[in-house]
Formats: structure tokens, C-alpha cells, sequence
């Protein structure tokens, strides 16, 4: 009998941590109430904390005649806010939260397909200034809808790529020259505006061969327009490497959603697509691709748009969901589905449907986003609908045991918002990886915070955070269900520590550095990241501090130098 207690104890604690994924609709119980209307191939949705105090916001598109919704997550509820724009004469596509300026508060990029695209600059406290027309950008009607965020020169500021889709209008890749203003870079690039004359729903930065620079992923709609991945080259030029990679997909491409699906350190590619279905580009590591959304149970096979990665019960792999433009009535398409990510004994990765864990999910649906609402380190997924009394607020309640990791980055001689870097955790010597994105899916923004599930283990071995300075931050040893938010160039690899003999504090500093040690040195030499000295200190013996105050932030490397050695510190300055 004391063995059948014990079995089933054993059994109950297995079921308990392997959950099935459960989703519930709480829109209306958080505090959400938006008819979004019936806008043409629908609106965008932004689960992005726009105000920077640790939760969560939501921003709604909407239809024409309709502004843009704001909704301040408060300890998990929502309430509506109001902020100064008006844009209820455009029909309201991609929405981004992104900081152009790298001062720290985030401004407001919106497309629409009707007028022309609008830049907001957030003054400070979320008061917002108009600065379209003297961004630069364009004014005139682009039949916008994608707007994809990366710094595809790593000169520290955040470009952007405007997919239009209309064959009369190029798409658009804007170069952010540091000043609130942008120019046209098409040309200098070598995106030729006659090549660009698709019918573009969105794009994804991407560095798909993992050389440090970000290469660009268009889809196109209909057949007649193959999809384009283009290849930076380095030198602030793209080269189309489409049909060597095999990236020139021919079909109905809504959505570009980018992931590592199987751990292996390469990106990965989700499509979504009409009949006959989505296409899951595998990174096979060597500049190609393979589609293996057959192999792997992801083809839809309905009328697919918005599809985001998460791990939604913290196993350790990401899952798969889909939004569609059915609503259920005509059997065998589906309105949406949740996929389960599944890894068998042979080290293939599948997915397996499980629609009960959204239950009742018949909207028409456009785009989605994933956020955290309570911050319980579940990821919640938010849903934008039309023709629907409400937008949909799927809830994370699945009940397990697993532990999890939320990161957010904050770049400092990169781009404030930390977009395009690699961050990477180890577990036991396995792996994840995740990859920072502003504006991906279909006309979505995800949350600025990266998620790992951690299954059952209660600590990290590592994580490492490669920014596109190419500086790399490790911190080891790291305990669960926290948020760690890692400042660029904050930390020291393990070898490097071990090695200093003094320290240097506090590190990052806002002005002034001191040393607990008694040795004496005689000179400080200070250089910025591309080894230009920016200052020479001489280092008295009864000196115990660096003054920095004069420098500009961002992260600096210093020399200290004595008779017969010399030590080396990576300091951050804020």
C-alpha cells in the first residue's frame, strides 16, 4: 500500500509539471473594451510596455474613424489612457514603440494604408510632438503596412523598413542619421526602387548567418511576387541572396515571424500563407534554408496572418500560435491554432495542434503580440480582431511547476532598445536562444522583454547577451523566475575577473570611479569601443578615484597603468 501511495504521488507531481497549456479570454475582466471595426486586412497590436515602469502596456489599431487605443497596464488591470495624437482619418497598420533617439523614453512610430505614416517623439512623461514632416519622412499616402526596426549600418541608431503593398510604390529602408531625422537609403544600400515593386505586407531584420550584421526578410503577396532576403554585406549595402538561400518562396505571404524553434544558434522562419499552407523555414546553418512546416505539423492549412513564437508553459521549448481569418463556420479551416512544441528521443523538433488550450477562439484575426500581464513569468498572447466586439486577451493559467528567465536589454554604445542581439542561456550545456526584434509578425509588436522557460531547473548556468557593438555581456550562475535587466557592456566574462587584481567601482557609474586598492599606478588611459583614446589621467599614489564625468555615455575600456603591469576594465558610462 506505502508503494501505491508513493507511485501515485509520483504520478500526480508529473502530471502537475507537464500541464497542458491552458489560455483563457480576459480581455473584459483586465479592463478591455475595443470594437477595433472592419479594417481592410486589419489592424496592428503593440503588447509593449510604451511607458518604461515594468508592466506591460497594450496599444490598439483600429478601423477609420477610430484613433489608435491606448491601454496603461496597472498591477495587471488596464485602464485606458489618454495621449495627444489623433489619427482616426487612417485606417491604423503596424504600431511601434521604438526609442529613435536612444534618450530613453520611447517614441511612436504608426503606418496606415491611407494617409501618410506618422512619427511621434515622446518629449518626456508620454507628452508627444508630431515631427513627421521634419523627419524627412515621407508624407504622402504609401499604402504602408510593415514597419520593421533594426540598425543595419551599427552606427547606434535604430533604421527602419517600411513594406508597401502596392507595385506603383517601393518598399522604403530609412536610414536614422542620429538627429531625429531620416534619409531614404534605398539607393546607397542597393535596394533598387524598381526591385521593390512588390504588393509587401511586412519585413524582419534577421541575422540569418550570424556574421554580426542585419540582413532584411521581405514577404510579398500573391505568386507573381517571390519572397526577398537580403543579405548586408557590411558595408551599409545589401546584396539578394533570395534564390541561393532559398528564401524565394512563391506564395501568399502574410507574416514573417522569426525564432530559433530548435535551439541550434541559427534563426528560423515562419510564413504564414493561404492555401496550401504556412511555410516554416528551417536555418540549416550554411546561408540555406529548408521548409519543413510539412515535417513539423505547422502548415495551417486555412487563411493564416499573425503567428508569434512563446513558450507558453516554460518547458524549455517554444510553441507556435497562429491567428486566421476564418471564424469556424465552414469546417476544417481553422480560425487559429496553438501549437505545442514537441521534442522526441531521435532530436527532432514537432509541433503538435491543441486548439483546447484556446477554447472557443472563432474571431476573424489579423495580428498578435506576446506580453507578460502580471508578470508571473507566463507569457499572456493579445490578439486583434475585427468585425468583434472586442479584441482577444488570451491569459496564461496553465498550472505547472517549471521555472522561468525574463531579460530585458538596455544598449548603450548600441541602440537603447537593444534590438538585434543574440541572447543565449545554458542549462546543463543545453541551449536556447533568443533575438530582439521591434516590429515583427503581422503588424505586431511583442513585448521588450525575452522569455525563457526553464522547465524544472532552478538555476542558469550562464547567459550571454552578443549586442551588435559586438560586445558581449555573461553573467553566470543565475537564479530563476527573475527579470534581469542587463546594460550593455555592464559585465566581465568570468577569465576576465579572475585576472583583475583591483577593482573599479561602481560599474555601470554615472560620472566617478573608485578603487579599493593600495597599489600604486601611474596612468589611466582611457579608449571608446573602436580603440580611439579619449583621455589620459595621471594617477597620483594617493589618488583614489577616476573622474569620467566629461565623457559621454556609452561603454569605454581603461588602462590602468603602473611600472610593470597594466590592467584592463570594460566601464560603463551612463
Amino acid at each position: 500500500m506505502k508503494n501505491y501511495f508513493i507511485l501515485l504521488i509520483l504520478f500526480l507531481v508529473h502530471e502537475f509539471t507537464s500541464a497542458q497549456v491552458v489560455f483563457s479570454d480576459e480581455a473584459s475582466v483586465l479592463g478591455i473594451e475595443v470594437l477595433c471595426g472592419n479594417s481592410l486586412y486589419g489592424s496592428g497590436i503593440s503588447f509593449f510596455d510604451y511607458d518604461n515602469d515594468g508592466w506591460d502596456d497594450i496599444t490598439i489599431g483600429t478601423a477609420q474613424g477610430d484613433n489608435v487605443r491606448f491601454f496603461k497596464n496597472f498591477n495587471g488591470n488596464y485602464i485606458e489612457q489618454s495621449i495627444n495624437i489623433i489619427t482616426d482619418n487612417t485606417r491604423n497598420k503596424q504600431i511601434n514603440w521604438v526609442d529613435i533617439d536612444n534618450d530613453g523614453d520611447n517614441d511612436l512610430f504608426i503606418t496606415n494604408d491611407t494617409t501618410g505614416n506618422k512619427l511621434y517623439e515622446n518629449l518626456g512623461n508620454m507628452v508627444m510632438l508630431d515631427i513627421t514632416a521634419s523627419s524627412g519622412m515621407l508624407t504622402e499616402s504609401l499604402v504602408a503596412y510593415g514597419a520593421s526596426w533594426g540598425d543595419y549600418n551599427n552606427d547606434g541608431f535604430l533604421d527602419v523598413f517600411i513594406s508597401n503593398r502596392d507595385t506603383s510604390i517601393p518598399n522604403i529602408l530609412y536610414k536614422n542619421n542620429g538627429d531625429n531625422t531620416f534619409t531614404i537609403a534605398n539607393l546607397e544600400a542597393g535596394l533598387d526602387l524598381e526591385a521593390t515593386l512588390y504588393l509587401s505586407f511586412c519585413s524582419a531584420f534577421i541575422d540569418y548567418n550570424n556574421d554580426g550584421y542585419q540582413d532584411i526578410y521581405v514577404i510579398n503577396d500573391k505568386i507573381d511576387y517571390t519572397n526577398t532576403l537580403y543579405k548586408n554585406n557590411g558595408d551599409g549595402t545589401f546584396t539578394d541572396v533570395s534564390v541561393i538561400s532559398g528564401t524565394d518562396i512563391a506564395i501568399d505571404a502574410m507574416s514573417v515571424t522569426i525564432a530559433d524553434y530548435n535551439n541550434d544558434g541559427w534563426l528560423d522562419v515562419y510564413v504564414s500563407n493561404d492555401l496550401p499552407g504556412n511555410v516554416l523555414l528551417k536555418n540549416n546553418g550554411d546561408g540555406t534554408f529548408t521548409n519543413v512546416a510539412v515535417e513539423t505539423g505547422t502548415t495551417f492549412n486555412s487563411v493564416a496572418w499573425g503567428a508569434v513564437f512563446l513558450d507558453a508553459d516554460n518547458d524549455t521549448d517554444e510553441d507556435l500560435f497562429v491567428s486566421g481569418e476564418h471564424n469556424g463556420s465552414i469546417s476544417g479551416y481553422l480560425s487559429s491554432a496553438f501549437y505545442e512544441n514537441v521534442y522526441d528521443e531521435n532530436s527532432l523538433y514537432y509541433f503538435n495542434l491543441s486548439n483546447s488550450s484556446i477554447p472557443n477562439d472563432f474571431t476573424i484575426s489579423y495580428s498578435n503580440a506576446i506580453g507578460d500581464v502580471d508578470n508571473d513569468g507566463f507569457p499572456e498572447i493579445l490578439v486583434n480582431n475585427i468585425n468583434h466586439d472586442n479584441i482577444t486577451l488570451w491569459k496564461n493559467n496553465t498550472l505547472n511547476t517549471n521555472n522561468w528567465l525574463k531579460v530585458k536589454l538596455e544598449g548603450t554604445t548600441s541602440n537603447k532598445n537593444g534590438i538585434g542581439s543574440f541572447i543565449e542561456i545554458s542549462i546543463n550545456g543545453n541551449k536556447q536562444y533568443r533575438y530582439t526584434l521591434c516590429g515583427e509578425g503581422y503588424l505586431s509588436q511583442n513585448s521588450a522583454i525575452e522569455f525563457f522557460g526553464l522547465g524544472e531547473n532552478i538555476r542558469v548556468d550562464y547567459i550571454k547577451v552578443t549586442w551588435l557593438s559586438g560586445i558581449e555581456d555573461i553573467i553566470y550562475n543565475v537564479g530563476s523566475n527573475q527579470q534581469l535587466n542587463i546594460v550593455e557592456g555592464s559585465t566581465l566574462s568570468l577569465n576576465e575577473e579572475a585576472t583583475q587584481a583591483i577593482n573599479l567601482y561602481p560599474n555601470p557609474t554615472s560620472g566617478k570611479l573608485f578603487t579599493n586598492s593600495n597599489k600604486t599606478y601611474e596612468k589611466v588611459l582611457i579608449y571608446n569601443t573602436i580603440g580611439q583614446k579619449v583621455k589620459e589621467i595621471q594617477f597620483s599614489e594617493n589618488e583614489s578615484s577616476i573622474d569620467l564625468s566629461s565623457l559621454k555615455p556609452g561603454v569605454y575600456f581603461i588602462e590602468v597603468l603602473g611600472d610593470i603591469s597594466k590592467q584592463t576594465f570594460r566601464i560603463v558610462k551612463y
